[in-house]
């Protein structure tokens, strides 16, 4: 049978060079709008960053990478439309991305049943891996997770800062600062520790001195605040105006710049949990900081250099996998084992969680400084 003149035309572009060294495709999801833009951005920075410092050293054996970013505004109804985009038409190696695990929630049933690796640089709501007692097996994580992070808190807050009587302000409509607060109460209380009570608000509300007042009625020591830096800085703002002087608690999603901008002075002397500190004198940290800024111009937050691990590691699997897409490339990202990053020596578990330490901060003159480290 004789082939067409467009099927030789096909089968020739198929077996050329050019063809054969087509960039390997890395999707990106991030909220590079909305009120938590800045998670998007750094996110996109930090995988661009490592896909050009990658390129710069030959890319995958010769072939480059490229990354196709989607802006999902903040709402986890387009980070799924925008991974059925990557998975179904793109037709990416590998997807990163959300930040925000209500978001990841979204996207992860995609991936999983489009069998598309999906790596998530930070959300950490334990749900993102795992559907109920099932491992997601094609979703994965390169931050620690809730459980974790709300214990690391409660932890210190017991330990160090010898508090004993703790307040809760979450937002209810938030997968993330639900679990958070969830976790530190049962940690809190398992260390001996009284919470007194528990608020509530949703995101993108302005007026936050009801709650606010109720709980300084309680006389705490400390209000554990786990949000997002918008919210968190104007809670900041308000209890300051109400005289109320106990330090608030959070976790990684107070992480942006954008936190002291709004909050300002307010923030002083406040803790929060976090992946990295920009303090650490490792000359990893040190040198990726110092290529960052001078990229983008200001400090890269834990986001940042998440994605910026995120993609190393996706880089790191597809060398060792015997393809760098599918199957050979999921098991590879599976058996990642001591991978040292900005963020840590990163390790994957069972459960496609990373094993890794957190930091705690505390804000001082509208910067965070190292306080400590918990292990897990």
């Amino acid at each position: 049978m004789k082939k067409t003149l467009s099927a030789l035309l096909a089968a020739a572009l198929l077996s050329s060079p050019a063809a054969a060294q087509d960039p390997i495709l890395i999707g990106v999801i991030g909220s590079l709008t909305g009120a938590e833009a800045t998670y998007g951005l750094s996110t996109r920075h930090g995988v661009e960053l490592a896909i050009e410092e990658l390129n710069s050293k030959g890319g995958l054996k010769g072939r480059m990478f490229a990354a196709k970013v989607y802006d999902d505004q903040g709402k986890p109804e387009e980070a799924a439309t925008a991974t059925t985009r990557l998975v179904s038409q793109d037709k990416v190696a590998i997807v990163l991305g959300e930040v925000a695990s209500s978001r990841s929630l979204a996207m992860a049933p995609i991936a999983e049943a489009n069998k598309v690796p999906m790596i998530t640089p930070s959300s950490t709501n334990p749900r993102v891996t795992k559907d109920g007692g099932k491992v997601r097996q094609w979703v994965f994580r390169v931050c620690f997770i809730d459980p974790f992070q709300g214990t690391v808190m409660a932890k210190w807050a017991r330990e160090s800062l010898k508090l004993e009587r703790v307040a809760i302000l979450r937002d209810v409509g938030n997968d993330y600062s639900m679990g958070l607060s969830d976790f530190f109460t049962a940690k809190f209380k398992e260390l001996g520790g009284t919470i007194l009570a528990d608020e509530s608000y949703k995101a993108g509300d302005q007026d936050f001195k009801a709650q606010l007042t109720s709980l300084k009625g309680k006389k705490p020591q400390a209000i554990y605040t786990p949000g997002y830096y918008t919210d968190v800085a104007l809670i900041a703002r308000q209890a300051r105006e109400l005289n109320m002087n106990m330090p608030l608690l959070g976790g990684d999603g107070w992480d942006s710049s954008k936190l002291y901008e709004i909050g300002g002075s307010a923030l002083d002397g406040y803790y929060f949990s976090n992946h990295y500190s920009t303090d650490d004198p490792s000359p990893a940290i040190q040198n990726f900081i110092k290529t960052y800024k001078a990229k983008y111009k200001e400090t890269p937050d834990a986001l940042a250099a998440l994605a910026y691990d995120a993609m190393l590691i996706t880089a790191d699997a597809m060398g060792r996998a015997t393809a760098p897409t599918g199957e050979p490339l999921r098991k590879a990202i599976a058996a990642t084992k001591g991978f040292k990053g900005v963020t840590g020596v990163i390790t994957l578990d069972a459960d496609h969680n990373a094993v890794k330490p957190a930091v705690i901060l505390k804000i001082t003159g509208k910067k965070p400084g190292y306080a400590g480290t918990i292990k897990p």
